[in-house]
């Protein structure tokens, strides 16, 4: 029987080390143990396991603006974290997942702001017919984890800006975000804070499942194991090379001639490349299909390509895909 809780905050703000922390903690919860681990991200856009960075994220902006694109192991749609979100993951052995308990922790901690939280269809938390908290799962052979975010007093603006898709006309076979109206609990109960949650929630751990509820210490972690996942999940390979084979099409006026280009991207890189122009310099078409040809799918690698292999028209093919907001 499920005889043990656990508390582990996380230690740091770095997304790719909180996933890892978080896989860590599902493959070690112990057999008749429940983890709650509440952890933070600045200025991130995670995505679902199976989606498609670009058309969910404006990957370019993000990136240059300081921000992070991570892929995490469970499915759902894209999400933006700051430093006014709290997320929570109820990590368990599998017999003992119970999603209606662990959403109860969430609506007890609430209620003590006076904020009465209740379940929609899609196993989201509203308020006040708001959404204020996306959830979704993950199962690993014995184990599984529930997670989700708490919007606290999120800054919206840059929500909106990262996670509208952009003018690319991607036909991806990645899941597509279910848009939702928000909701920051602030706004519901004033006097909530990030900090004043996470306790909320530690003591509605504890009495929802009545046992007490022991803090873990970043000794209990094995640090080796966690740095190895951390290299993971920064790596381009892990957050853009996923098999999701797409297309993308653009296409520009020119004083020389229109273009109309075709990519077809699978794995992040370039397999197959289409260029139709009426312009006078036939070689242009056939000078990109060539180059474009194994080309990371990333704005400055494609503007690298096009300005090597038209020198001149290289400008304004570049402006071109910069205006696809990829």
């Amino acid at each position: 029987m499920l005889g043990r809780l656990a508390l582990y905050q996380g230690q740091g703000v770095d997304p790719y080390r909180n996933l890892a922390v978080e896989e860590y903690l599902l493959q070690t919860v112990p057999p008749d143990c429940c983890i709650l681990y509440l952890w933070q991200n600045q200025n991130t856009v995670v995505i679902g396991r199976n989606q498609n960075p670009w058309k969910e994220c404006r990957t370019t902006l993000l990136e240059a603006e300081g921000g992070h694109l991570a892929r995490r192991l469970s499915g759902g749609g894209a999400v933006y974290h700051d430093l006014g979100n709290l997320n929570f993951t109820f990590l368990v052995p599998t017999e003992w997942y119970d999603l209606e308990k662990q959403l109860s922790v969430i609506q007890l901690a609430c209620r003590s702001f006076g904020i009465d939280a209740r379940r929609s269809g899609r196993n989201d938390l509203l308020a006040g017919g708001r959404k204020f908290s996306g959830n979704a799962f993950y199962r690993s052979g014995s184990r599984s984890y529930h997670h989700g975010t708490l919007l606290v007093d999120v800054d919206t603006g840059p929500m909106g800006r990262y996670l509208t898709p952009g003018k690319a006309k991607l036909e991806a076979k990645g899941v597509d975000s279910v848009r939702a109206r928000v909701v920051n609990l602030v706004e519901l109960a004033p006097q909530i804070t990030v900090e004043g949650l996470k306790e909320a929630l530690f003591h509605a751990f504890s009495a929802v499942y009545g046992l007490p509820c022991p803090i873990l210490g970043q000794e209990a972690l094995d640090m080796d194991q966690v740095e190895a996942l951390t290299r993971r999940n920064r790596s381009w390979a892990w957050n853009y090379g996923r098999q999701l084979p797409f297309t993308f099409r653009c296409e520009g006026q020119f004083a020389w001639g229109n273009l109309q280009l075709h990519l077809q991207v699978d794995g992040g890189i370039v397999r197959h490349a289409q260029a139709f122009s009426d312009a006078m310099d036939w070689e242009i078409a056939p000078a990109l299909e060539k180059g474009l040809m194994n080309c990371p799918f990333s704005l400055p690698a494609l503007c690298q390509v096009v300005a090597d292999c038209c020198p001149a028209q290289g400008a304004e093919l570049c402006q071109m895909l910069t205006e696809q907001e990829i």
